[in-house]
């Protein structure tokens, strides 16, 4: 009854200048993520009114090599119809569709995917069993024939702590999963940087 998010609200994409640009140009629509280990399951990725963090991403990206110049996409949402892992009753749809897809593949002989981190970090960085619980919801909800969820929205503890014993790390952030973006997103923006 209270899934309708119905706010505007700022997402930041962390990408190539070439692909905010495009995008901006209406030359190209950013693509869907579908990795396995994908944080909040399959779509287009925002950090929540955190601009920095998205830049952050970027940078990554291209220490990597997979992008030639970090840059920032802004967008204006509405999460619409929200899988939101902030509210009680979809952390409890994401639960019970945990323990459903345990009980299935332990009957067929079958393991979860796990969540795995990257060099002994301490970050689940790889989230196989969250995107494939996440995914499960959507099929579940396709093959009953309710309404399919728009987006999704989790909050994650990330990074160092940010002093001995601190309850925050440094890169901590909530991030969305925009599963359709032709209900969700209103349009684009190129950043201002200060």
């Amino acid at each position: 009854m209270y899934t309708e998010r119905a706010n505007l609200i700022i997402g930041f994409h962390g990408c190539d200048e070439s692909v905010r640009d495009n995008v901006i140009n209406g030359r190209a629509t950013l693509s869907k993520s579908e990795n396995r280990y994908d944080w909040l399951g399959n779509g287009i990725y925002f950090w929540e009114y955190n601009f920095k963090r998205a830049l952050q991403f970027a940078k990554e990206k291209k220490q990597r090599g997979e992008i030639d110049k970090p840059s920032v996409l802004g967008a204006i949402i509405c999460l619409n119809h929200c899988l939101d892992l902030i509210d009680s009753d979809a952390i409890n749809i994401v639960k019970t569709m945990h323990d459903v897809l345990k009980e299935s593949m332990e009957i067929n002989g079958l393991q979860l995917p796990a969540n795995k981190n990257k060099n002994g970090d301490r970050d689940f960085i790889f989230r196989e069993l969250d995107c494939f619980v996440i995914e499960g919801v959507h099929k579940h909800r396709k093959e009953k024939k309710f309404s399919p969820f728009d987006s999704v929205r989790g909050v994650f503890w990330e990074g160092k702590e940010i002093y001995d014993n601190a309850g925050f790390k440094e890169k901590n952030h909530i991030q969305l999963c925009i599963r359709e973006p032709e209900k969700c997103i209103k349009g684009y923006f190129k950043p201002l940087i200060k």
